[in-house]
């Protein structure tokens, strides 16, 4: 006989598990409730972050020295030339612009994701010398082989890997306080390197070298973009399978291992994405100082301590964008290297978060 026939009486137990299926007790419900809050609010502030953007991207394609309408932008998009301004918005401002978009966000995502792993807003890339090491790959192969294009951002991408390497061996198992001193340490061999060789390279040389270095979407073209972008999304599922083992992580090694992550796997893959995210940005504009280190904490904070990789994403965009526009366009006597911008208002940040650090007895 089906127990499940209507008329038919269900035993104790299957009466009491439907019962439970029904009405879950008012832990459940609380836990449930809670995550549903917490969900709500990540959408809300992705969703206002995600209009920040789209705003500041929209305000460096239309607006700035050659300003465009909104009707003439997208008939250029969608193929007609319109004299002077389709190659100044096509050539130009929109490339430079998406550019931007990409860099801040891989940016942000890669500081996130070392901040978070390391539970230390200090250890990001340009902190701990994932972005030195490419610096120096790069401008070695500027000044040496008089590399340009493609191949400078190939060989960052190989220094940074490299780098990461030698920080990770020289670590060994202590992925925290010692993994971050040994990456300044390495940082600031980096930076030694680069101006050792800036001080006995040829002048031209030299110039192309620091324009590199400090960081600039003056270079940007659809060449440059399209290399990114398929960097990218090889990257993306990667970044998207281990996200959801860095909240784990975040709580602790013998907490993430009670919830059944893997947590030596999960802490390599999360630095091989870091790394690559990191070394990617950095082949595509150069090293724009502290948007890493400024777009994951501004991230949590603006989602009360939790971490979202997409939140950082946008932040780091924005970041990006208007500096970006501030850099071109807003300052008095001639058009500035985004990297400039973000390194003045990163440092300010950078000191006040070791004051205050040291205040709370955490050291730097």
């Amino acid at each position: 006989m089906n127990p499940h026939r209507p008329g038919s009486v269900l035993p104790p137990a299957a009466v009491g598990a439907a019962a439970t299926r029904q009405t879950p007790n008012p832990g459940v419900r609380l836990l449930r409730g809670q995550r549903h809050r917490i969900a709500r609010k990540t959408a809300l502030v992705c969703g206002i972050l995600g209009l920040i953007v789209f705003g500041l991207f929209s305000a460096n394609v239309l607006l700035g020295s050659f300003t465009v309408t909104v009707p003439d932008f997208f008939a250029m998009l969608f193929g007609k030339t319109i004299p002077g301004a389709s190659f100044i918005v096509m050539e130009n401002k929109l490339p430079r612009a998406v550019l931007g978009l990409l860099v801040g966000g891989a940016f942000g995502v890669a500081g996130a994701v070392f901040q978070t792993l390391l539970r230390n807003p200090l250890a990001s890339p340009d902190i701990i010398g994932i972005s030195g090491g490419a610096s120096a790959s790069a401008v070695a192969a500027i000044i040496f082989f008089s590399a340009g294009g493609m191949t400078v951002s190939v060989i960052s991408i190989v220094g940074a890997v490299l780098v990461a390497l030698l920080i990770s061996g020289l670590a060994g198992r202590d992925a925290g306080g010692r993994l971050i001193l040994i990456g300044i340490g390495v940082a600031a061999m980096a930076n030694a390197f680069v101006a050792f060789v800036l001080q006995r390279a040829e002048i031209s040389r030299a110039q192309d070298a620091l324009i590199w270095l400090t960081g600039s979407l003056n270079s940007a073209n659809w060449d440059r973009i399209s290399a990114l972008v398929v960097g990218l999304l090889v990257a993306t599922p990667f970044v998207l399978y281990f996200a959801a083992r860095l909240a784990g992580l975040q709580l602790g090694e013998d907490t993430a291992a009670g919830l059944g992550i893997s947590v030596g796997r999960s802490r390599t893959g999360l630095i091989v994405v870091g790394v690559v995210l990191a070394a990617l940005a950095t082949a595509a504009a150069g090293p724009i100082a502290f948007v890493s280190f400024l777009a994951g904490p501004i991230a949590r904070r603006l989602l009360r301590g939790r971490v979202s990789l997409l939140a950082a994403a946008l932040v780091g965009a924005a970041i990006v964008l208007a500096a970006d526009y501030i850099a071109a366009y807003l300052i008095p006597g001639a058009a500035l290297p985004v990297g400039v911008v973000t390194g003045a208002a990163g440092a300010p940040f950078l000191i006040w978060l070791l004051i205050s650090r040291n205040r709370q007895g955490n050291g730097g």
